[in-house]
This record gives structure tokens, C-alpha cells and sequence, in this order.
């Protein structure tokens, strides 16, 4: 993949005098007719800069690297600001090129502001402001990807009982948005269909559904002239899957239509239990890093080995980040995951488009929520970064201070050192380093954790020979105790001591070893959706959904597990709507 990096502008001897001011009277004149004279690269001009598209769409896709979504906004049901972002001005464009953006992913949900029957026309004022919007993104430089989003699940997927309908209204769809687009620039990209679904459909039928679906799609936009003879259109698979299955079919369909200015787009939310933290997914870990590995492996050789291009039209974590709520995942090991992803991208050559539904950027003020998450993202654009096993080091208040340990993930970087601030820790009397494991001394842990306070004492920086620095907490906990309780199936929590500790899973069964709870496929149960601490309050809070799966006077054992390691045993038994919990 070419590197993703804007190229430096190289200063040499500059040309005489006379040359020099006939030069700026030229570029002035220019500028003055409207012609922006600036590279691809350049975001910041008023007007819409030229930006040439390579007619290798290989090259052109990799030019769209790093990609951002304007998630819940035009997608929202059924309005622009009806998702809580508000709505979208040029600034939000100017803020995403100024941050290093190549491309956005323009999702639109098209249904409400559309008639429901023939000819299905798009309301005039809707479609103009999705026109203003892709403009303004254009207009800063940006490559676009324009979609169908949820009407995907809206009504596309009836077709399969209303199939005619279906196809002349989806027909209709891209005749008016290629028709409102025509003479749009080459960077403008459309993408037939965001994550299809098909009601009630075997696989071999979704298959069917789908190349007909997307057949049709770039048969009305090649037909409709102008710009759209050569544009770019992006093809995907059922649900934005990467199974092999679904990659294959979309291969064939992309093959079939014997045309080059097309683009394979597959969505990525890592391993579905670290995702979301379930079945006992709480790390990053070597199951969860496979994952990755293969299924990039997988969409490379489908498709770039083969010369199509790769857009991953979404990626990021089910579970995070969230404002909201208890964060599902523990920060370190989320880190871990976007920087392999932007590893994945430049080793396979893809370009990934980030998913922002509102996590990330604040539309509002147009700050990052978290310029450390985005600061680790930016990174992984251009570099890796070393990590460690973790990103704590617990040091129990209950015995005598000792040794500890990690082990460091170097990623090809170089160890360099540990630091508190803005002062380098001392190697053998501080820390050791014997090959990958990283050992704390006690004599440093005993400084570094002070009075010994539970949580977080202090904070170190492991720096490596590229990317960021890696921190570390040093953490003062002991194991956690939990306590009796009473409630009822709409209200219960746990009294919990924490003691410096964080919870990482819930493992809940009955006394037969069957499952208990709404995951009947597992044991460990789903984070925020079975069970949520509530740190402020010294408890742990079992849902309503929890405890209405629970089976009536049967006693289910449950076992919290934290991220230290530590764990709780806890009994709970539902009677009706009572319920009550004991500890052992």
C-alpha cells in the first residue's frame, strides 16, 4: 500500500526574480478564475480544488486512505438530527481534511423522504441537502462515498416477498441520485447498498437477491451518462460480511460485470466477543488478533491480489467507546485492536473508513471526545506502536510489596525506556528487561504506589523507537467482596467493594452447569446488557434482562471476574419478581 503521509514539499533554488513575479501573477489570475492550483492533498482551499483521480481505481482507492464516517446523521430515522447529532456544516469537513482525512462515507437513509409509490420520488429539499453536504465535502478535497443506508433493512429486504416493488423503487432510488449527481467529480463514489438483508432468505438466495440488487444498481448508473460512465461504485456482500462465502460471491459478481471502476467493500468490528465483551471476549488477545489476521488475509487474496480494490467501509468496536455507559472494554486492550487494524490496512493494502456513530468526534464543538483514542488511531495510519500485556500493574495493599511483571508487545519497534513524566526511569534499579518481559522492581513499585491508596497511584510511559508511548497505571487494589442483597427483577444491584479493582466478565450458571441467563450459548454473559458496575456507588448492577431469564427458585451462581484477576462468587435466586442474593 502507499504510504498515507502527505508528501513533503521539497524547497530547492527557486527561480529568478522576473520568473518569480510572472509566476504569481499567473497563479493569481488563476485563483481569480475560480482554478484552485493545488495538489490532491491540499483540503483548505475555499473553493473545490481539483483533485485528480487516477483512472486505476487501485490507486485511487488507496488515495481515499484514512476514511471517517458521518454516522447517525443523514442515516438517522427519520431526520438528519434526529440521532442527536445535529446538523452537519462545512466546518465538520474542514475539521476531518485538517485532521487527516482522505475520505468520508456519506450514509443517507433514503425512506423517509421518499414516496412510497411509483415513480418513488426522493422530496426535492432532501435530496438538495444531501447535495449540499457531499459539496461541502468535496469542497475540501475529500473523496465521498455516497449510499443507500437503512433502507437496506427498511424495505430492500422485502424483496424477497415483494420483489418487483422492490426493484422499482431501488431502480428509481439511483436514477435520481445518479441523475442529481451526474456531473459530480470523480471523487463523489456511490455505493449501491449498505449491509443488505434479505427477510426469511437461504444463503443462496441472498446471493441471488444481492447480484441482482447490485447488477441493476450499476447498470442504472453507468446508463445514466455523464460523470457516472466512469465513477467509481463500491459492491458489498450480505451484512458487509467477510465470510468466504460472501467474498467469493461478491468476486464473482464484480468479475461479471467487466468493469474496472469497481470497489469491493466489506465492514470489520473485530472478533464479535471482544467487540461487544461477552463469553469471556475481555481481551485483545491471541483469538481476537487471529481474527483479524485471517479475515484481512481473506479479502486480500479475493480481491487486491487479484486487482480490486478494498474499502473497509466500516470498522471500529461494537462496545466502544461509550459516553454513556461503564466502557465494555477495557481501554489498553481497545488501543491494541485500532492499532492492528491500521497495521492490517497498510499490510494488505485496504483503505478503512472509520465508524462514527457519535463516539468520537463531537459534532457539536467539532473537538475529539478523546484525543488519546484519536491521537492511537492517527498513529496506526503511518506506523505500529509497541504495547504490553496489559495496561495496569496491581500491587495488593494487603502483603508486602514485589516485583512484577509484563510482557512487552514490541511490534518491530525497540524498547527504549520507562518514564514518570518528564523523568526516565533507571534500568536495574527501577526495571529489568530480559528479552520481551518488562519486570517492575519493588523498590520502584514501593515509591511509585505511595500511600497506597486503592486505584490508580501513579502512571508510567513505556516508549518504544516509533509510534506512542504505551502507559502504564500502577494500581494499589485487594481482592474485591461482594454482599447480600434483596430487590426485585426491575431493580437489584450488589453491593460491591471494589478495592482498585475493575470488572472485567460475569460467569453465570446453575447448579447443573447449564447456562443462566439471555446468552443460553455461554456462560459469560453480555457486559452493560446482563450486568454494569457502578463504581460511584459501590455496587454491580444485574439487569432487568438478566434477572427476567433467570429460572424461577432455581439459584444461579455467579462469578465476577476482574481485570486483576480477582474474583466473586455470588448466589442469586428469582421468586417471581423477588429476588435475592447471598455470598457463600
Amino acid at each position: 500500500m502507499k504510504d498515507i503521509r502527505r508528501r513533503a514539499q521539497h524547497r530547492g533554488r527557486g527561480p529568478g526574480r522576473l520568473a518569480a513575479l510572472l509566476l504569481t501573477l499567473v497563479v493569481m489570475l488563476g485563483l481569480s478564475a475560480g482554478t484552485a492550483l493545488a495538489g490532491p492533498d491540499d483540503h483548505r482551499k475555499p473553493s473545490r480544488p481539483v483533485v485528480r483521480v487516477p483512472d486505476n481505481p487501485m490507486d485511487a482507492v488507496a488515495r481515499m486512505q484514512p476514511s471517517w464516517n458521518l454516522g447517525n446523521t443523514l442515516d438517522a430515522i427519520p431526520d438528519e438530527g434526529s440521532w442527536g447529532n445535529g446538523q452537519t456544516t462545512k466546518a465538520t469537513f474542514d475539521t476531518i481534511a485538517g485532521q487527516g482525512f482522505r475520505s468520508v462515507r456519506i450514509p443517507v437513509t433514503w425512506t423517509d423522504h421518499q414516496s412510497t409509490t411509483a415513480p418513488y420520488t426522493i422530496d426535492a429539499a432532501y435530496m438538495a441537502r444531501v447535495k449540499q453536504i457531499v459539496d461541502w465535502a468535496l469542497a475540501d478535497g475529500l473523496y465521498v462515498v455516497l449510499n443507500v443506508h437503512h433502507d437496506s433493512w427498511m424495505w430492500v429486504e422485502k424483496i424477497t416477498s415483494d420483489h418487483d416493488k422492490v426493484m422499482a423503487r431501488f431502480n428509481s432510488t439511483w436514477s435520481q441520485i445518479s441523475s442529481t449527481f451526474r456531473d459530480a467529480p470523480r471523487t463523489l463514489v456511490f455505493e449501491g447498498i449498505n449491509e443488505p438483508s434479505f427477510a426469511n432468505a437461504t444463503d443462496a438466495q441472498k446471493a441471488s437477491y444481492l447480484k441482482e440488487l447490485q447488477t441493476s444498481f450499476h447498470s442504472v448508473v453507468r446508463a445514466s451518462g455523464g460523470a457516472n460512465a466512469n465513477r467509481m461504485l463500491s459492491l458489498t456482500t450480505p451484512g458487509g460480511s467477510g465470510d468466504q462465502v460472501h467474498l467469493d460471491n461478491l468476486y464473482t459478481t464484480i468479475t461479471s460485470l467487466k468493469d474496472r471502476q469497481l470497489i469491493a467493500q466489506v465492514h470489520f468490528y473485530s472478533w464479535y466477543p471482544f467487540s461487544v465483551n461477552v463469553a469471556g471476549g475481555t481481551l485483545y488477545d491471541d483469538v481476537a488478533q487471529k481474527h483479524l489476521e485471517d479475515s484481512f488475509a481473506a479479502m486480500y487474496r479475493t480481491f487486491v491480489a487479484r486487482g480490486i480494490p478494498l474499502y473497509l467501509g466500516e470498522y471500529g468496536l461494537l462496545g466502544f467507546p461509550d459516553q454513556f455507559h461503564p466502557s465494555r472494554i477495557e481501554r489498553g486492550e481497545a488501543l491494541k485492536y485500532y492499532e492492528h487494524v491500521g497495521y492490517g490496512a497498510r499490510k494488505y493494502g485496504f483503505t478503512t473508513a472509520l465508524w462514527d456513530a457519535f463516539g468520537y468526534l463531537n459534532r457539536d464543538t467539532l473537538q475529539w471526545r478523546d484525543p488519546a483514542l484519536f491521537a492511537a488511531i492517527k498513529s496506526s495510519w503511518t506506523t505500529r506502536s509497541g504495547t504490553a500485556s496489559f495496561d495496569k500493574v496491581f500491587v495488593p495493599k494487603s502483603g508486602p510489596v514485589t516485583d512484577k511483571s509484563l510482557t512487552l508487545n514490541l511490534n518491530g519497534t525497540f524498547f527504549r525506556g520507562l518514564w514518570q513524566g518528564d523523568t526516565r526511569l533507571v534500568a536495574g534499579r527501577d526495571y529489568t528487561v530480559t528479552g520481551n518481559r518488562l519486570t517492575f522492581t519493588a523498590k520502584a513499585l514501593t515509591r511509585l504506589v505511595g500511600n497506597r491508596a486503592y486505584g490508580v497511584n501513579s502512571t508510567l510511559q513505556a516508549r518504544f523507537t516509533s509510534g506512542l508511548p504505551w502507559n502504564i497505571d500502577i494500581v494499589t487494589n485487594d481482592a474485591p467482596s461482594v454482599a447480600a442483597a434483596t430487590g426485585t427483577t426491575d431493580s437489584f444491584a450488589v453491593p460491591t467493594q471494589y478495592r482498585g479493582n475493575d470488572l472485567a466478565a460475569m460467569h453465570a450458571t446453575y447448579a447443573d452447569g447449564t447456562n443462566a441467563g439471555p446468552i443460553d450459548w455461554n456462560p459469560y454473559q453480555e457486559f452493560n446488557k446482563a450486568f454494569s458496575p457502578d463504581y460511584p456507588n459501590g455496587t454491580i448492577i444485574l439487569t432487568p434482562e438478566f434477572l427476567s431469564a433467570l429460572h424461577d427458585g432455581q439459584p444461579a451462581t455467579l462469578v465476577f471476574h476482574f481485570y486483576s484477576g480477582a474474583t466473586a462468587t455470588y448466589h442469586v435466586t428469582k421468586s417471581a419478581s423477588a429476588v435475592t442474593g447471598t455470598v457463600s
